[in-house]
């Protein structure tokens, strides 16, 4: 069903959530992951400097899955992207665009609408920009059941 998966990464829990996704839309199609991360820079009159003090040890921890994904029989590439502050959104659709993506697949912190609209989401900017399907595991996944009972 989908050949080529673009898993977005950027080393929170939200993220995280969306690896088992990602990982069995692969399974059940034979299809390949790319996960692409995108280092964030601000860049000031002294140069730039990544957003995230740790981004070495989060782009060591998205090779570590790409690794173990690999492990486990998936063909699985990993993609780092650099952008300016704000811009993760439309470097992960860039990607999609040049790999010819089937699917993006995305985790979601959970932000109220507010709150998205003031701290910015890349997953809400990401729906309206990438060039094909975005598929978004929630902050919160909620059963069939507990839905319907409401």
């Amino acid at each position: 069903m989908f050949n080529t998966i673009l898993l977005a990464l950027d080393g929170s829990e939200a993220s995280e959530r969306a690896i088992p996704l990602a990982e069995d839309l692969a399974k059940q199609g034979g299809g390949r992951i790319i996960i692409g991360h995108v280092r964030e820079i601000m860049i000031g009159r002294g140069g730039g400097q990544t957003v995230n003090a740790n981004e070495d040890e989060l782009e060591a921890s998205v090779r570590s899955t790409a690794a173990r994904l690999s492990e486990s029989g998936i063909e699985t590439a990993v993609d780092v992207a650099t952008s300016g502050v704000g811009g993760p959104a439309h470097a992960l659709a860039e990607m999609a665009e040049r790999e010819h993506v089937d699917v993006i697949v995305a985790g979601t912190r959970g932000h109220s609408p507010v709150a998205g609209l003031l701290l910015g989401s890349v997953t809400q900017r990401l729906l309206h920009v990438a060039p094909c399907p975005v598929l978004v595991m929630p902050a919160v996944a909620k059963t069939v059941e507990s839905s319907v009972s409401r």
